[in-house]
């Protein structure tokens, strides 16, 4: 898989991309299962471990030296948790 992304370049918006893709796939795997399964109905804290698996990105994108992917997928994941506390704060009203 390293080199599958080492040809990418180095660039914030491939970050940015990369970290908000990621949480928006298994996000609406989450609404799913949180809208049409019993189990999952008060789960919200799956949208957190959506938002979670930025941190592996952040780890595997840095190993290869690629800082400004990097600094992207931070700041996506700034973005997520911001989204995330709306969307708490919008259930609580």
């Amino acid at each position: 898989m390293a080199k599958l992304f080492s040809s990418v370049k180095n660039h914030v918006l491939v970050g940015l991309g990369v970290g908000l893709v990621s949480p928006l796939i298994l996000g609406t795997i989450a609404w799913y299962l949180m809208h049409y399964t019993t189990v999952f109905r008060k789960a919200d804290l799956l949208l957190i471990g959506c938002v979670a698996v930025n941190l592996a990105w952040v780890k595997y994108f840095n190993n290869l030296n690629k800082e400004n992917i990097t600094r992207g997928i931070v700041s996506a994941t700034f973005l997520c948790a911001f989204a995330f506390f709306f969307y708490k704060i919008m259930q609580e009203v």
